[in-house]
């Protein structure tokens, strides 16, 4: 079973530029228990993908965050902080563009990995069993805070059924 969407936020360069209709619906919904947050990570060096031969324990071989980037990352932090939402856990895709967006926004957390959140770009058999997974994990969030999970495009994408630029994110309930 799919997760309800009930609102969907999207932050870029932490300002709010999403549907004004649901903006404030999406804010309140942010601050009740339950929430989760799907972030897409933040904006990167061009390109589709990671390079031939990337590897994901070397961050040199990956297509990583640009400047604009880390600082579209460290804005959707401070701008979740400063609408009074409260962030309790942020788990990530293994790949760095995922975790340095985490840890950029959120460095008061610690980042944990979800395997469900790795990319399945280059390998579409694992989207069923991982999408299965992230739903598993959704469902089971009762924490005080928001739960923020960042991943990439393909995701979210089989998850919600909508497509995500770089630095958005979606917010269920």
């Amino acid at each position: 079973m799919k997760p309800k969407t009930r609102a969907l936020l999207i932050l870029a360069t932490g300002l709010l530029v999403a549907w004004q209709a649901r903006a404030v619906e999406t804010w309140a919904a942010l601050r009740e228990p339950g929430a989760v947050l799907i972030v897409r990570h933040a904006e990167t060096v061009p390109g589709i993908g990671d390079p031939p031969g990337f590897r994901i324990d070397d961050c040199a071989t990956q297509r990583n965050l640009s400047e604009a980037g880390r600082k579209q990352a460290v804005a959707m932090g401070r701008t979740l902080a400063e609408r009074g939402v409260t962030v309790s856990k942020v788990e990530s895709s293994r790949w760095c563009r995922c975790a340095d967006t985490a840890r950029l926004a959120f460095p008061q957390l610690p980042v944990a990995y979800l395997d469900a959140l790795n990319s399945f770009f280059e390998d579409r058999s694992t989207a069923p069993a991982q999408t299965r997974a992230l739903r598993a994990r959704i469902a089971e969030w009762k924490g005080h805070g928001v739960l923020v999970l960042v991943t990439q495009q393909v995701n979210i994408s089989a998850l919600t059924g909508r497509a995500t630029a770089m630095g958005q994110t979606v917010a269920l309930r």
